[in-house]
């Protein structure tokens, strides 16, 4: 007995990844010279990277914890053979091989090339703002122990065994004199009084105020000045750099050096003032939408809690901050796709 099953025919029209395929394929068609430059010189790679970003994607939509699992659930789930490209009776890639092509074809380029597209998709459909933004940043956890904070000269040997016992009590260690083993890029760091220190990266976002829909992404070392930095590297990156715009932020960026710097920026800075000796004057408060960016900036917390409850980024299963930076990039796309879907109310989580 033979049986044809088509894929096609198998995924319901109403299904909300059928829009979301559709979108992505047209974004993934304009990219040619970028996947270009990352196939093999002897043929194609053994992943072609359009499947390689779709299933990536799948991984972030479905908090699919690991590669092997990923890799194994393209196997046997028809909705994923379909959205990724695979017919029903081709072999799917061995995980090794899928993670050997991640390493090697998706950077932070080609990541950042597709957020693009995402952001100017949404700027075509008029979904956002050039002239009204927030910004933040939260921490993201570094796939590194405490254990591995070590001294730069310290060229001792671990003490044997899987899990031994390291006794840092009375030491002083910080990020002068100390380094992760397995992480360089990590930091040592903690974002508020109370708060436990541990190794992490610190991520920004700058999201217009129209739908929500971020607009730039930057990964950057954890410290007290990085915030502020990023938002004024990301304001300066923005589109129509010659048009008045505001921008909305918590008591963190509450200091003299970046207002001064938003202002040079052609950006009125929107940024809530600290209890004491704050640099925010009534030459910001007095307007009438302080108030407003004021109360909009705070939905900036529900693309951080997305991108780590769903998109798999409480702590990065990655070493490094290029690789941690094309990961956070390729999620905020998702983000974008997710929250444009439910703008345009194709996408409904409750059927996906």
């Amino acid at each position: 007995m033979f049986s044809y099953i088509s894929l096609e025919e198998r995924v319901p029209q109403t299904h909300p990844l059928r829009k979301l395929r559709a979108v992505v394929d047209a974004l993934l068609a304009t990219m040619n010279r970028e996947f270009d430059a990352v196939y093999a010189r002897r043929g194609r790679p053994s992943v072609p990277p359009e499947m390689l970003l779709k299933a990536l994607l799948l991984q972030i939509l479905f908090s699919i914890r690991s590669e092997r699992q990923l890799v194994e659930a393209v196997n046997y789930n028809l909705l994923y053979r379909w959205f990724v490209g695979l017919n029903i009776e081709d072999k799917v890639w061995d995980h090794s091989t899928f993670s050997a092509n991640r390493e090697r074809l998706f950077n932070e380029d080609l990541a950042r090339a597709f957020f693009e597209r995402v952001k100017h998709t949404a700027d075509w459909a008029k979904l956002t703002s050039d002239e009204h933004f927030s910004v933040d940043g939260t921490l993201i956890e570094a796939w590194a122990e405490p254990l591995s904070f070590k001294r730069r000269d310290d060229d001792s040997a671990s003490p044997p065994g899987r899990n031994p016992e390291v006794d840092f009590k009375g030491q002083e260690r910080c990020n002068d004199t100390h380094a992760s083993t397995t992480d360089a890029d990590a930091r040592l760091f903690k974002k508020s009084q109370g708060d436990k220190s541990r190794l992490c990266h610190m991520g920004h976002i700058l999201m217009e105020n129209r739908n929500g829909l971020i607009v730039d992404v930057e990964i950057t070392h954890a410290s007290g000045t990085a915030e502020r930095e990023a938002a004024l590297a990301m304001l300066k990156r923005r589109d129509n750099k010659n048009k008045r715009a505001t921008v909305g932020a918590d008591k963190g960026y509450d200091s003299k050096a970046f207002i001064k710097g938003c202002r040079k920026l052609k950006v009125t800075p929107h940024v809530a003032a600290k209890d004491k000796h704050s640099a925010v004057d009534a030459r910001i408060t007095r307007h009438e939408g302080y108030k407003t960016s004021q109360k909009v900036r705070k939905r900036i917390e529900e693309a951080f809690g997305w991108i780590k409850t769903v998109g798999g980024l409480a702590k990065t299963k990655l070493i490094g901050q290029a690789k941690l930076t094309g990961q956070a990039l390729l999620c905020f796309a998702t983000y974008n796709l997710v929250r444009m879907g439910s703008i345009g109310g194709w996408w409904d989580a409750h059927h996906a």
